[in-house]
C-alpha cells in the first residue's frame, strides 16, 4: 500500500497556520481541496518550545476533516497517547527520534493500534540514525526548519538529507515515504519533489494564500 502512496506528490496543510478563530471555514477548503492529508501538530512546550492544541480541539478537527490525520507529536512520551490517538481515527501516528530512547518499542505499538507509523528527524539529526528502525516504518519526516513554530526560512541541507535518506531507503528494501515539513512553498516545493520528497508539509504558503484551494492545486503539481 505504501508503494501505491508514493505515486505522486502528496500535500498536507499544516492546520498550525490556520485561522483559529474560524477553523471550520479553513477545514470546509482543504476538504474541498486536493489536500491528500491533514497535518496536525502537537506540541507540549517542553520537548519544543511552543503550546499548539490538545485533544477538545483535536476531536473537534477529526469530526470535521474528511482527509486522512496524519498526527505529528512533538512532545515528550508520545507513547503515553497512542490509544488516544487512535481513536481519533488517525491514519498516520509520527513521533520524533529525539523524543523516543526506546523507539523500536513504540513504532511496534503504534502499528498494533492500527495506525501507520512514522518518525521525525530534526535539522541537526542525521539520517544514519535510522538505519536500524527504517525497515519498520511506513513514513519518515525530515524537519526542514527547527520544529517548535511556523513560518520559519528553509534549511537547504534538507535537500541533501533527502538524497541520503532515499539511498538508506533502497539499501534496506524499506518502502517508507519521505515527507518534508518546514518553508515549504511554490519555490522549494519543485526542489524537494525533485530531491525525492513524496509528501510536502505546507502551513504559511496554503493557510495564508489567497486562494488556497489554488495553492494547493499549485503545490501538489510542483
Amino acid at each position: 500500500m505504501i508503494e501505491d502512496m508514493r505515486n505522486d506528490l502528496k500535500i498536507a496543510p499544516s492546520l498550525l497556520s490556520a485561522n483559529f478563530a474560524n477553523l471550520e471555514k479553513d477545514l470546509d477548503q482543504i476538504n474541498r481541496s486536493e489536500a491528500d492529508w491533514l497535518h496536525l501538530d502537537v506540541m507540549d512546550g517542553v520537548f519544543v518550545p511552543n503550546i499548539s492544541f490538545g485533544f477538545p480541539v483535536l476531536k473537534a478537527v477529526a469530526a470535521i476533516s474528511k482527509k486522512p490525520l496524519d498526527m505529528h507529536l512533538m512532545i515528550v512520551n508520545p507513547d503515553k497517547f497512542i490509544s488516544q490517538i487512535r481513536d481519533l481515527g488517525t491514519m498516520m501516528m509520527n513521533v520524533h527520534y529525539e523524543a523516543c530512547p526506546h523507539l523500536h518499542r513504540v513504532i511496534q505499538q503504534i502499528k498494533e493500534a492500527g495506525m501507520k507509523a512514522a518518525v521525525t528527524l530534526n535539522p541537526a539529526t542525521p539520517v544514519a540514525m535510522l538505519s536500524d528502525i527504517i525497515q519498520d516504518l511506513d513514513m519518515v519526516l525530515l524537519m526542514s526548519v527547527n520544529p517548535g513554530f511556523g513560518g520559519q526560512e528553509f534549511i537547504p541541507h534538507t535537500l541533501n538529507k533527502i538524497r541520503e535518506l532515499r539511498e538508506l531507503r533502497a539499501r534496506s528494501g524499506s518502502n517508507a515515504l519521505i515527507e518534508i515539513d518546514g518553508g515549504v512553498n511554490l519555490q522549494t516545493a519543485p526542489l524537494l519533489s525533485e530531491a525525492g520528497a513524496d509528501v510536502l508539509v505546507a502551513g504559511s504558503a496554503v493557510f495564508k494564500a489567497p486562494d488556497m484551494i489554488e495553492m494547493i492545486h499549485q503545490l501538489k503539481n510542483a
